[in-house]
C-alpha cells in the first residue's frame, strides 16, 4: 500500500494521521512475522487515537451519519483487539489476513465517510466545503486541449 493524494479529505490533522495509517500499513505489508505484533500493537495506538479524535468532531459537530462512521471504527479496533489476542495464543497468520483487509478498508473510508466529515465540518465552520489540491499524474504529453 502507498499514499494516494486522493486521500486528503482537506483537514490537515486528518491528513496527517492518514498518512501515517498508510505507512504503518505498508510497514505491516512488508514485515516479517516477528514484527507484526509489535506493529499492530503501534497500528492499534495510532487507530484509537485518531479515531477518539474524529469520533469527537462528530459529536461536537453534530455529524448526521456519525453512529455509522463511529461503528465503523469501533469495529476496527475490536477487530485489530482480537487478532492481537489471537497472535499471543500463537496465531501468528492471522494478522497477514488482518493487514490485508485493512488496506482494502483504508481507502473506501476515506473517501466516503472521512471525507463527507470534512466537508460536514467546513461548511459548519467556514459556510462551505473544503478545497483540497491534489497532484495529477496525466502523462499524456503532446495533446493540446
Amino acid at each position: 500500500m502507498s499514499w494516494s493524494d486522493h486521500w486528503l479529505v482537506g483537514l490537515k490533522k486528518l491528513d496527517e494521521d492518514h498518512q501515517d495509517f498508510v505507512r504503518i500499513i505498508q510497514s505491516m505489508q512488508d514485515a516479517n512475522m516477528d514484527e507484526l505484533a509489535n506493529l499492530l500493537e503501534k497500528f492499534e495506538s495510532i487507530a484509537s487515537s485518531h479515531f477518539d479524535y474524529e469520533n469527537k468532531l462528530m459529536i461536537e459537530t453534530e455529524f448526521p451519519p456519525r453512529t455509522c462512521h463511529i461503528d465503523e471504527h469501533n469495529a476496527v479496533l475490536k477487530s485489530v483487539s482480537e487478532v492481537r489476542a489471537l497472535i499471543s495464543l500463537g496465531e501468528n497468520k492471522i494478522v497477514e489476513s488482518l493487514v490485508e483487509e485493512l488496506a482494502k478498508w483504508f481507502p473506501g473510508h476515506v473517501i466516503h465517510l472521512d471525507s463527507a466529515l470534512s466537508h460536514w465540518i467546513s461548511k459548519k465552520q467556514l459556510g462551505g466545503k473544503p478545497v483540497v489540491i491534489k497532484r495529477s499524474l496525466n502523462l499524456h504529453h503532446g495533446k493540446s486541449a
